[in-house]
């Protein structure tokens, strides 16, 4: 029970601050022994896969619900761009997981990516300030933020990260890049998701027993749900305040740590 409870803290809290939860997850996977296999149960095994992600989905529908619902009613323009924005990571995530699959679980890998996306985080402290809103985006600026979240698929790129920054590139204000870059993650979680039940389908019907107790599950849900909350609303607080570029402190030191120690030099 405790090894799901850490993985659904790890995965509540860097879901959405920008330090990559599956980069996080790799080089803990690869340091603790202990852990390594549940951790990475995250991209093998579907029943644990749902749960989390559907935990730190709940977060956001709650976090953004009348944002959400203005999707619904006023802003449905903006439906058909979260679509567009899908597409991207769709095409990569699918590719990567069919023909290049030891990337998502390779350590060194993670620990440089956490280097990158700390660049990235740097570079956002940097730009000017913004003042375009979500709803005014265009197809073409929704592919180009889909991109960024493409790139997002290897361990170690934090996709909160890297979706803010490029609609801050794009001329969005901070709210309202936070915004997009979730709410683009709901049909993202929910793909994820989706071919997470197709593995729990094809276990099912080969007879194949879940590896966790609905109990077990209960609890992972309700903590990544949790943490999640409080993590994505402090988010949104450090973006208002144009804080984000502070957590390149803890990717830096922690993917040259990360990296040093994979390749032997401590």
């Amino acid at each position: 029970m405790y090894k799901i409870l850490i993985l659904a803290a790890v995965q509540g809290i860097a879901e959405f601050l920008p330090i990559s939860s599956s980069g996080h997850l790799v080089i803990l996977g690869a340091l603790l022994e202990a852990l390594s296999s549940s951790v990475s149960e995250l991209g093998e095994s579907a029943t644990l896969e749902i749960i989390l992600h559907a935990g730190t989905l709940g977060s956001i529908l709650v976090v953004f619900w009348k944002r959400i619902l203005n999707l619904l009613t006023s802003d449905r323009r903006v439906l058909p761009l979260l679509v567009i924005g899908t597409v991207p990571a769709a095409i990569v995530g699918l590719t990567i997981k069919s023909q290049f699959s030891t990337l998502l679980t390779n350590p060194t890998l993670a620990a440089a990516m956490l280097l990158m996306t700390g660049c990235m985080l740097v570079v956002l402290g940097r730009l000017s300030p913004r003042d375009g809103c979500y709803t005014g985006l265009n197809w073409r600026a929704a592919a180009i933020i889909g991109c960024f979240q493409a790139f997002a698929i290897l361990p170690g790129i934090s996709r909160s990260g890297s979706t803010i920054l490029g609609g801050r590139l794009l001329g969005l204000k901070n709210e309202d890049s936070v915004t997009f870059s979730f709410l683009l993650a709901i049909p993202a979680i929910l793909g994820a998701s989706l071919l997470a039940i197709k593995d729990i389908w094809q276990q099912a019907s080969a007879g194949e027993t879940l590896e966790f107790s609905i109990i077990e599950l209960a609890v992972g849900a309700s903590v990544s749900f949790l943490v999640g909350v409080v993590a994505l609303t402090w988010l949104i607080g450090w973006s208002r305040k144009d804080r984000l570029h502070w957590f390149a402190y803890w990717c830096f030191p922690a993917g040259l740590w990360a990296l040093c120690h994979f390749n032997g030099f401590l």
